[in-house]
Order: C-alpha cells, then structure tokens, then sequence
C-alpha cells in the first residue's frame, strides 16, 4: 500500500485544506477506513492528511474529491491549485538548519494570524527585538552554538518582523511581566536601544503592549509564557501555543485555549493600561 511520509511544520493552508477535507468526508457519511480503501492506503494516512501532519498528495486530493461528491471541475481545480500552494514550503524553510521544527509550525501560524496575543514574562517578544537584544537571547538560550548559528537565527527574527509592517499586519497585543524591562541583558546600551524600540512600537496602531508591574501582585498566568493566535479563516479555530526547554505544545480544543483566553483577559484588566506603556518604558529607560 501507498503511504504518505511527514513533510515538516505544515503551512495554515495545509491545516485548513485538511479540515475541508475533513468535513466532506463527513457530509459524504465516510469513514477513514472507506477513504483509505478508495486510495489504496492505510486509514491513518487520510487522518493524517486531515491533521496536516503529511503534505497533500495531488493524485489523492483529486480521488477523495470525487469520491466525496465534489464533480465540478472548477470547484476541483480551485481546490488542487490551493493544494499544491499549501505544498510549498514557507519562507522559514531556508532557515530550518536553525529553526527547531516544532517552532515552524509557530511562525508558520504567527503569519497567518490576524490576531496575536500573547503573556511574556522573561523576554521581549521576537516581533519587537532588536537585533542586539536577539543575539544577546539566543547567546544566552545556545551558549555553545557557533556566531554562525547565532547570526542565523537573528535573521529569522527580522524576517518574522516584517509582519508589522506589511499592508494586512495583525493586531499583537501583549502582556508583558516587568521582570522583562529589568532582567539586564546584553548591557546597558542593548537595554536602552530594546526600551526604545519598545517605545516606537507603542506607537503603531497595530501593536497594545501592557506592562503587568510587580506592584499587580500574582496574576493567573505566573507558571509561564504562551501565546495565542486567532485566524480570518472559519476553519481554523484559535491556537493556543507554551513553549518549554526543548519544545512546544499547540491547543486547539475549545475548552483549552479557553482557560488560555481567560487567563490572559484577566490579566489585561489587572495590568497597567495600554496608554500608560510608554511613560512606564520612558522612565525605566532613564533608571538604565
């Protein structure tokens, strides 16, 4: 039997192909198993289609729609071109001799996403570092790594931030731990430079940045940082991301990026508000 192998992180588009497919084997009252005998394949690899954890086959795409009562060949064609475009690898894919795969799959949603979100209690977010502050980070995170390495992984951090500028940027709205404007890192010079873009990104019309001060007392999320993002897409429900040492957990169940949701909503209201941000940044600057 045929059998489709993992293709790395998959794009959104994948994600979102897997769920149509998904639900039109469902419409068509399939089950895998009837899938996968169409295909002359496993049953687990037409689940694995729908999880987008394996790339999408063209050949099969085109026999599951048939198969599935999709006969326009229009409505095909249109679906076997985005097919083929969710094929393709993201920009990230150059830089994955440095990219860990389970964070491909993280900037892969960070592009897509028309809403980010997120709590960060050690680190200024990648969206809104600065090159030094980023290599002083991952010099810290790889001590052993070559310049090489390091300079690698700068770059894919200024690539990712060319999100906030495009035409159709997100809305990134952070909470972020005070903790992150006192820990010194990389100097006193990369701290003022970090603060001030800090303070520029205050400015954008796309970017909320609440400082949650130690003042505030404990607050829900104090076990660590995470993320959460929310797509234009119907398909695609919100994503909740933790990251931990040596990898990462994505939530898509309801129930679970809910408790993400509320922790993070009841943060927003016990943090400062958005519009004192930046006299907080101005007058941490001047104690550095």
């Amino acid at each position: 039997m045929g059998d489709a192998r993992p293709t790395g992180a998959p794009t959104v588009l994948r994600v979102v192909l897997g769920k149509r497919l998904q639900d039109l084997r469902e419409k068509a009252g399939l089950s895998f198993q009837d899938a996968g005998r169409a295909l002359d394949v496993t049953h687990a690899t037409v689940r694995r289609m729908e999880k987008a954890e394996v790339g999408l086959k063209i050949p099969y795409v085109e026999k599951l729609l048939h198969l599935y009562g999709v006969h326009n060949q229009t409505e095909v064609e249109g679906f076997l071109a985005l097919a083929r475009e969710a094929n393709r690898p993201g920009w990230w894919h150059r830089f994955r001799d440095v990219l860990p795969e389970w964070f491909s799959a993280f900037v892969s949603l960070e592009g897509e996403a028309n809403v980010i979100r997120a709590y960060e209690p050690h680190y200024v977010p990648g969206l809104l570092q600065t090159e030094d502050y980023a290599r002083a980070v991952l010099r810290a995170g790889q001590p052993h790594a070559p310049r090489e390495e390091i300079e690698r992984g700068v770059a894919v951090r200024r690539e990712r931030q060319h999100l906030l500028t495009r035409d159709n940027a997100p809305l990134l709205w952070v909470v972020m731990d005070e903790t992150v404007l006192r820990r010194p890192i990389g100097g006193p010079e990369v701290m003022r430079a970090q603060i001030s873009r800090l303070i520029e990104a205050t400015e954008l019309p796309q970017v909320r940045l609440q400082i949650m001060p130690f003042a505030s007392g404990p607050h829900p999320a104090m076990y660590g940082p995470f993320h959460i993002f929310r797509f234009p897409i119907d398909e695609l429900p919100d994503i909740a991301y933790a990251e931990n040492l040596i990898g990462a957990s994505y939530f898509d169940q309801r129930e679970d990026v809910s408790a993400f949701l509320e922790a993070l909503d009841r943060m927003c209201a016990q943090a400062a508000p958005a519009h004192t941000t930046k006299a907080f940044l101005g007058g941490i600057r001047k104690e550095i």
